[in-house]
């Protein structure tokens, strides 16, 4: 992105009370409060993924509360020191603390559904994968709802926060534990090829950078997505924020074909678990080249029609890969 377009990324992303006045000292934790003060940035016409880190204020200091992951308590600092910086405004008073491993294995284990023996489907576009957009049974920051699709029991689950990061990845070792037998993640990310024109074509592979070291899983898709002209494979690199995606990273990492926070961390686990994983993801950024479309306008119609046209292509290809093979 470029100037114009991060601040704008960043303006949506920020809590609007570090936005309208300053604080003597601004901390981000791992520790989520719907109690607090809610940011007046939500986008409350989404099914999921609309809950956005709250603020407990203390006097002339203010506590940014986060879902608990290391990931995403860092990525939000980044966003509040990186916004402040560009608004010309004080920025080296923000701090964090990562958040207790055990915290956040507590927070992702309050999900509790039956799952046992299903593919479960996770991330964004649920609404327009799932039979129908009502009929979600809600339990502590998700929703879920079930069908049968060539045979094979699938499971939606959607959550009201943000799965960022490390999250994502206790969340499949959560669904493992419960008895899932894959699981499929839809989402967004970025390119690092500069031919690729953002919201026109999917993404899908079986191997991500973790810290620099190759993981693999045990593709869901196999050769069903990579089959289909709209859909690019490639190395996936995980990167816990955007923020540190810069030139250098960027040079770095050329070679390779996708970036975002979630694919490694939720390969990894599955691995570890010894279920199926599969990520199909619709190319949202091109980090190589600028390109009208970016993070920072993802609510333009013409982004909202072509991306609509491409979940319709993802639910095509998981009930093409369901009716060659359900178990």
């Amino acid at each position: 992105m470029g100037a114009a377009s991060l601040l704008r990324y960043l303006q949506i992303k920020t809590h609007h009370l570090v936005q309208e006045r300053d604080w003597e000292s601004i901390h981000v934790v791992g520790g989520y409060n719907r109690d607090c003060v809610v940011s007046t940035n939500e986008k409350s016409d989404k099914l999921f993924n609309w809950q956005r880190p709250t603020a407990q204020i203390d006097g002339d200091s203010l506590v940014i509360r986060c879902f608990p992951g290391r990931d995403y308590v860092q990525h939000y600092g980044l966003i509040l020191a990186t916004y402040l910086a560009m608004a010309d405004r004080r920025h080296d008073h923000i701090t964090y603390t990562f958040p207790h491993p055990a915290t956040c294995r507590s927070a992702v284990d309050r999900v509790d559904l039956d799952v046992d023996g299903a593919l479960v489907v996770v991330g964004w576009g649920l609404e327009h994968l799932a039979p129908g957009r009502t009929g979600w049974t809600y339990g502590h920051g998700y929703a879920w709802q079930s069908a049968s699709v060539h045979g094979r029991r699938v499971v939606y689950l959607g959550f009201l926060h943000s799965i960022w990061g490390d999250v994502a990845g206790r969340v499949v070792a959560r669904l493992a534990a419960l008895g899932a037998r894959d699981v499929v993640y839809v989402g967004k990310v970025g390119a690092l090829d500069p031919s690729v024109v953002p919201n026109t074509a999917l993404a899908t592979g079986s191997v991500s950078l973790v810290e620099g070291t190759p993981v693999t899983w045990r593709d869901f898709f196999g050769p069903t997505a990579i089959s289909q002209p709209e859909v690019r494979t490639g190395v996936h690199v995980t990167s816990p924020s955007v923020l540190l995606e810069g030139n250098l990273w960027l040079s770095a990492n050329a070679q390779h074909a996708f970036v975002d926070p979630e694919i490694g961390p939720m390969g990894q686990a599955a691995a570890a678990a010894g279920i199926g994983f599969g990520y199909l993801h619709v190319i949202s950024n091109n980090l190589a080249r600028r390109y009208p479309e970016d993070l920072s306008n993802e609510r333009l119609l013409q982004v909202l029609r072509q991306r609509a046209d491409l979940v319709t292509r993802i639910r095509r290809i998981i009930e093409m890969r369901l009716a060659s093979d359900p178990t």
